[in-house]
């Protein structure tokens, strides 16, 4: 097949960090040659509980111009990079909605030998990171995707130490998106690219 690699970079953001991350995936994706889709998943909370937060609603505000992901775009993609903060350890209700939706497109196959990675983000170390990952891989198994996850396939990763995918601590808006955490996003993409295009080359 020819063309770039097609990227979708899927997320749900409360206060903006995942928000953030998913951009520099996009940029580094992007560098590595991709065509990338960044979409956003419907806030579900009510009202009050986002105005209760001066960042969530902020960030809800900055992110409008960003259009909502529907399915067509996890059918147009060759690879999806999901993210979302940790709930309880788990994936934020709002992207579990959305993946949730996707049942017609999954009963056609239409959701298989894609490429898939994820990304997340916690208020606090060991807060949950890796079983949200997880949790979230769940569905790509389910999918018949190929989970490409960034393993500790570059030296940066044993300074991150997580090879499930990107993530960051951020103390309750306390530490800013740093340069540990693009690194980390930016082996991700590439990985996740690099991986899409070898096989989209193996099956022209």
């Amino acid at each position: 097949m020819s063309g770039p690699v097609k990227l979708a970079v899927v997320y749900y953001s409360a206060t903006g960090v995942v928000a953030e991350i998913a951009n520099a995936l996009v940029s580094e994706a992007e560098a590595a040659g991709a065509e990338v889709r960044l979409r956003r998943v419907a806030e579900l909370a009510p009202d009050e509980a986002v105005d209760a937060n001066p960042a969530w609603r902020a960030n809800l505000e900055a992110t409008r111009a960003v259009a909502e992901v529907t399915p067509d775009d996890l059918v147009w993609a060759d690879a999806v990079i999901f993210g979302s903060p940790t709930r309880y350890g788990n994936v934020a209700a709002q992207l579990k909605q959305f993946i949730d939706s996707l049942g017609p497109q999954w009963q056609q196959g239409l959701l298989a030998d894609k490429v898939y990675s994820g990304f997340t983000s916690t208020s606090t170390k060991h807060g949950g990171q890796e079983s949200t990952l997880l949790a979230l891989y769940n569905s790509v198994h389910h999918f018949g995707g190929i989970l490409v996850s960034p393993g500790y396939t570059d030296g940066s990763k044993f300074v991150d130490g997580n090879p499930y995918g990107t993530s960051h601590v951020d103390g309750q808006g306390q530490f800013k998106v740093d340069g540990e955490t693009r690194q980390a996003a930016s082996v991700q993409a590439r990985r996740v690219v690099n991986v899409a295009r070898a096989l989209r080359a193996g099956s022209a």
